[in-house]
């Protein structure tokens, strides 16, 4: 028998709506526990490529921190829900959710509430960072989150400022080569309340010196203009030090 209710596709104000409720009933659950100890929001979506450009829209993408403050804020003043006053929200676009996260229902996202007691477990923490272009001393370098900073550029061992000597994990040979990539170009970290690293600009990696870009695999090219804002690295990221080195993000080992 045909079904004259067979469901529609979701919009964006459809998708909208099913993130923010789901986010709404997470909070007045944990409200009643641990109340201002909610320290962050996480989203976390696997959708195709071809519904990615409604839940961007959805969570506003291209305004930073609108979905934040028109949803999630909303709803805590809304319901008198108490979140830390330096609460984080993140959204992350994923193709493995962290086991801790809970599926949305109807959508392809999930979502995790962090307090103080509770965190995302550091699993799937580790990723491997290949060069494409330049000479480093290895082809490929394997990156986990006990490695703590992860310091990106030319030799192994460098004077810094106050006589501090910096060593560089993912290192460049000093040749003509590799002359656009600073010796104090970049790092790695890794974030355990969203569990996914992070790259960042050093000093030598924003203007007025070497610059540092990360294109994406949609095309997407990132312009890192600030050493306190990094950027949450995905499959497939390349990361641009300079003129010509160029890494890649991934996690698989495989050639």
């Amino acid at each position: 028998m045909f079904n004259l209710f067979k469901e529609r596709p979701l919009d964006v104000k459809a998708i909208r709506n099913i993130l923010s409720q789901c986010i709404k009933e997470k909070l007045q659950r944990v409200q009643g526990g641990e109340g201002a100890n909610i320290m962050g929001v996480y989203l976390f979506i696997n959708c195709s490529d071809a519904d990615k450009h409604l839940y961007e829209a959805a969570i506003f993408l291209s305004i930073p921190g609108k979905f934040k403050t028109e949803e999630v804020q909303k709803i805590a003043d809304d319901y008198a829900i108490t979140l830390s006053p330096s609460f984080k929200f993140d959204i992350v676009f994923t193709d493995k959710f962290p086991p801790q996260a809970d599926l949305i229902k109807d959508i392809n996202a999930a979502v995790f509430i962090s307090t103080k007691k509770s965190g995302l477990s550091n699993k799937n923490n580790q990723a491997f960072i290949k060069v494409l272009n330049g000479e480093a001393e290895k082809e490929t370098y394997a990156i986990d989150s006990s490695n703590g900073r992860i310091n990106i550029g030319r030799e192994a061992k460098v004077q810094a400022a106050g006589s501090y000597v910096r060593k560089n994990a993912i290192a460049f040979k000093p040749n003509e080569m590799n002359r656009s990539v600073s010796r104090q170009h970049g790092h790695i970290a890794w974030e355990a309340d969203s569990n996914s690293f992070l790259i960042f600009a050093d000093e030598g990696g924003i203007p007025p010196n070497n610059k540092m870009k990360v294109r994406t695999p949609e095309g997407v090219l990132i312009k890192m203009q600030a050493i306190e804002v990094g950027h949450r690295l995905q499959e497939g990221d390349q990361i641009i030090l300079g003129d010509s080195a160029v890494l890649e993000f991934t996690y698989s080992g495989d050639d």
